[in-house]
C-alpha cells in the first residue's frame, strides 16, 4: 500500500511538472502586430525568422468587429491590413522584428504602400505593452536620424486595440499562389524600392559598406524571388 502511494505521488509530480513546463513555454510567447500595406508581402519576411512561431494576416485598429476583406478594402472600417507575429523573445527580440519591419515597407508613404492606396494600407506599429512602445519609438527615431529617407517618416505607433484574422485564402498566400504573388509583388514596386533603399543584403547583419552611409544596424530578411 505504501509502495502504491509512492508511485501515485510520483505520477502526480510528473503530470504537474509536464503541465507546468508546457504552460511556462506558452507564456514565453509574445505577439507583435504590424501594418505594412498588403499583408501578402509581409508574411514571409517574418515567417523565415528563427524564434517566430506563426504569422497571421488580418485586420487591425478599426471599429468594425470581424470585418471581411471587402469591408476593409473599402477603407470605411478604420482597419489596416496587418500581420500578427507570435514569437519567442528568448530567441528573437522585438527590436529585431522592428528591424525587419522597417526594411520591408516605405515608411514615408502616407495612407498607402506602393501601388496600394488608402488608409487600409497605412504603415502602423501596434504596440502591445509599454516596452514595445519604447522600443518602437526608439527604432523610429534611430531610422530618422540615419537620414536614409529624405522625406519624413509617417509610420504610426499606436496602442494595440484589436486584430481579426483575415479569410483563410489570404493566409500564406505566397505559398498557395506563388505565381500570382510573385507578379503582384514585382509590379507593386515593393521589391525595387527595397533594393534601391537597402541594397542586396540577404542576411540579418550589421550595416555593411555596400549599404547607405549612416544606416543603423538594422537586419533584413532574405530577398524574395518572383516566379
Amino acid at each position: 500500500m505504501k509502495l502504491l502511494r509512492i508511485q501515485y505521488l510520483f505520477i502526480l509530480i510528473f503530470l504537474y511538472s509536464t503541465a507546468y513546463g508546457k504552460n511556462d513555454k506558452e507564456t514565453r510567447m509574445e505577439k507583435a502586430t504590424f501594418g505594412g500595406g498588403c499583408f501578402w508581402c509581409m508574411e514571409h519576411p517574418f515567417e523565415a525568422l528563427p524564434g517566430v512561431k506563426s504569422v497571421i494576416s488580418g485586420y487591425a485598429g478599426g471599429t468594425v468587429a470581424n470585418p471581411t476583406y471587402e469591408q476593409v478594402k473599402s477603407g470605411q472600417t478604420g482597419h489596416a491590413e496587418s500581420i500578427q507575429v507570435t514569437y519567442d523573445p528568448a530567441k528573437i527580440p522585438y527590436s529585431e522584428l522592428l528591424n525587419i519591419y522597417w526594411r520591408n515597407i516605405n515608411p514615408t508613404q502616407k495612407n498607402g504602400q506602393f501601388n496600394d492606396h488608402g488608409s487600409q494600407y497605412r504603415t502602423v506599429i501596434f504596440y502591445h505593452n509599454e516596452k514595445q512602445k519604447k522600443e518602437a519609438e526608439s527604432s523610429k527615431k534611430q531610422l530618422e536620424e540615419s537620414k536614409i529617407f529624405k522625406a519624413p517618416i509617417v509610420t504610426e505607433i499606436t496602442s494595440f486595440i484589436n486584430f481579426y484574422p483575415a479569410e483563410e485564402y489570404h493566409q500564406n498566400f505566397y505559398k498557395k499562389n506563388s505565381i500570382k504573388y510573385g507578379f503582384y509583388r514585382k509590379l507593386s514596386g515593393r521589391d525595387d524600392f527595397i533594393k534601391k533603399t537597402w541594397g542586396n543584403t540577404a542576411q540579418c547583419s550589421k550595416t555593411s559598406s555596400t549599404e547607405k552611409e549612416n544606416a543603423p544596424a538594422i537586419c533584413t530578411s532574405p530577398t524574395q524571388k518572383s516566379d
